[in-house]
């Protein structure tokens, strides 16, 4: 059964930094892409960021670039997402995925070409 768990969301004030984390088990987690979407209120899902399954390629949103950093570590099954420089807009649940398929830049299409997400970690930015 796989398994993505996301955790460090929290409130913080613009300007701030948060760091989110995501673990995942029950699938081979090197043999996978990995991306973060989030949703804000009234608004569709956004993938903001992905990468390949060796961490060598990674994406960004124009929403995001510049200011959050994805990485990975394959021997913890591990996903990162640094966020510096906050805004109110980037409030949001913040959801860690999964995809078999590495499909480039088009990684960032559409949270559902991704084949497995966890119950996502709130991020909440104070103006």
């Amino acid at each position: 059964q796989v398994q993505v768990e996301e955790s460090g969301g929290g409130l913080v004030q613009a300007g701030g930094s948060l760091k989110l984390s995501c673990k995942v088990s029950g699938l081979r987690y090197h043999d996978y892409a990995m991306g973060w979407f989030r949703q804000a209120p009234g608004k569709e899902r956004e993938v903001i960021s992905c990468t390949s399954r060796e961490g060598r390629l990674s994406f960004y949103a124009d929403s995001v670039k510049g200011r959050f950093a994805i990485s990975r570590d394959n021997a913890k099954h591990a996903l990162y997402l640094q966020m510096d420089g906050l805004k109110p807009e980037d409030t949001a649940m913040y959801y860690c995925a999964a995809d078999e398929t590495w499909s480039g830049s088009a990684c960032l299409d559409s949270f559902r070409q991704y084949d497995y997400w966890g119950q996502g970690t709130q991020v909440t930015v104070s103006s």
